[in-house]
């Protein structure tokens, strides 16, 4: 064997070895994250649904549970992708020639980027239609009954939905650009339409975390009023421990002798509201016991991080938008290459890309608090054991909207200056400079609505309170006086 035929199979073998490698790296990541996600939905779901007398409805929920978790290890890694990504780069250019992270290189990068594009694809076109539908059918009339049956019927659901979506996707292509090269790059079923059906689910996704971000921001400190333990001078937990525990008792008296009122009584509503003032009364007690740090010190240090970081957030969405009328590099756009470990994408280096990560998680978490706060998703909120199978499959297709478009929301607003890789960078409306610039001053001024709003509200309802002027029979300054069970909520 020559030389240069030696080296080539040398070659050849390095690669091979490389590829396998990245394969059981990211089977592992994906392993872990489905591991977790099962873990979480087993905690929603339904019992009763997983127990029935019906074998066949029990196994069709088995199988949707498993879609489910799939969907939702998909929307946690699309998650950690940007942050992934950005400590990546920082520990190659920190760690050029480490042996330990040889396994760390662009490639790897790469790849993972290209398999959350594809799985995301996959679980919104393909998986959730099919779990939906799997778990609403019952079979063709005439057929026999079973699971076979309820596949059967199931695909011909989801291929008529396909030829649905694919003619609106047509007309919406010809109406935004009516020439035969647009019409015919639709016949590519893999290269131009699943992408293009992606970037109208993506856009859609952006434009729910425009909505639900704000909102979240304003609803982080009352979440976490709720649970931390507030100083004294704002909360006083002897009160509501005895507010609780009077009406506790008032509605066990009322259960246990019914004949004492005049009025029909809904025994399991009843049964509700007892269970829900115990579990209110025990939070109370754990938080009466927290110490003298965790009260006067705890409190005030998450409210002052979180107005560091939503303020922090604002300012830096207002210089992009000052750079997006001066430089045109400030644009999205996507990465071409795969090198990474060449240059910080933060002028801060290490610690800047840290702030980053650390608001882009923010963000993320901020818009799931938003969106479940928000009058119209309010309803889709899991209950722990609770949730019926149609509303787990509705969280996690929510879910996977929002984080599938968490990359290109970070980048549209400057958070990053980490490019998109893989298709995530080709969606044709990230380089249209009137969407971005409009998208960019849309967020900062609804979140700086929400929090002017919101931050002088709480303050108005803390001096009340604080001062006590909510036990008066009278107004306080137009506002009226907070119950006891508001209180508590």
């Amino acid at each position: 064997m020559e030389a240069a035929d030696y080296e080539v199979l040398l070659v050849r073998e390095q690669l091979f070895h490389k590829r396998v490698r990245e394969c059981i790296i990211s089977t592992l990541l994906f392993a872990t994250l489905y591991i977790l996600c099962h873990v979480t939905l087993t905690r929603f779901k339904k019992p009763a649904d997983f127990t029935t007398v019906d074998d066949e409805d029990a196994t069709v929920n088995k199988i949707v549970l498993e879609l489910c978790t799939f969907t939702l290890a998909v929307a946690l890694a699309a998650v950690l992708l940007l942050p992934f990504s950005i400590l990546s780069n920082e520990v190659l250019l920190s760690l050029p020639r480490n042996y330990y992270i040889q396994w760390l290189n662009g490639s790897l990068i790469h790849g993972l980027w290209n398999l959350v594009f594809l799985f995301c694809n996959l679980s919104l076109v393909f998986l959730m239609p099919f779990a939906y539908f799997f778990t609403e059918s019952e079979g063709f009339a005439g057929s026999k009954k079973g699971v076979l049956g309820r596949v059967y019927e199931t695909v011909v659901m989801l291929l008529l939905l396909s030829l649905l979506v694919l003619g609106m996707v047509w007309v919406a292509s010809a109406i935004v650009d009516n020439s035969n090269t647009s019409r015919e790059s639709l016949y590519d079923l893999w290269e131009y339409y699943l992408p293009y059906l992606y970037s109208c689910i993506s856009f859609l996704g952006v434009l729910l975390l425009l909505v639900c971000t704000p909102l979240g921001l304003a609803q982080m400190f009352s979440v976490t009023g709720r649970l931390l333990v507030k100083p004294r001078l704002l909360e006083d937990l002897e009160e509501q421990l005895h507010c609780s525990a009077f009406e506790e008792a008032a509605l066990t008296r009322r259960m246990c002798n019914p004949t004492l009122c005049w009025l029909p009584l809904d025994m399991k509503l009843l049964h509700r509201q007892v269970v829900t003032l115990q579990t209110q009364r025990l939070m109370l007690e754990k938080r009466q016991k927290a110490s003298a740090w965790q009260r006067n010190l705890g409190y005030p240090l998450a409210m002052l991080c979180l107005l560091l970081l939503t303020g922090l957030s604002v300012l830096i969405v207002a210089i992009h938008i000052l750079e997006l009328l001066i430089d045109e590099a400030a644009m999205p756009r996507g990465m071409q290459g795969t090198s990474l470990g060449q240059v910080s994408f933060s002028k801060l280096g290490s610690f800047g890309a840290i702030i980053q990560v650390i608001l882009i998680l923010y963000l993320m978490l901020s818009s799931v608090v938003g969106f479940y706060s928000s009058a119209l998703f309010r309803g889709l909120q899991p209950k722990c054991r609770d949730t019926a199978m149609t509303q787990i499959i509705g969280n996690c297709v929510c879910l996977l909207v929002l984080s599938s478009a968490l990359p290109v929301f970070s980048r549209t607003l400057g958070l990053t200056r980490f490019d998109l890789l893989g298709d995530f960078g080709r969606f044709s409306w990230l380089g249209n400079f009137y969407i971005v610039f409009l998208y960019n001053a849309a967020f900062a001024g609804l979140t700086t609505l929400c929090l002017v709003k919101t931050v002088t509200g709480a303050v108005r309802d803390e001096l009340i309170r604080a001062f006590g002027l909510d036990r008066l029979p009278l107004s306080v300054s137009g506002f009226p006086r907070q119950h006891s069970k508001t209180q508590l909520q």
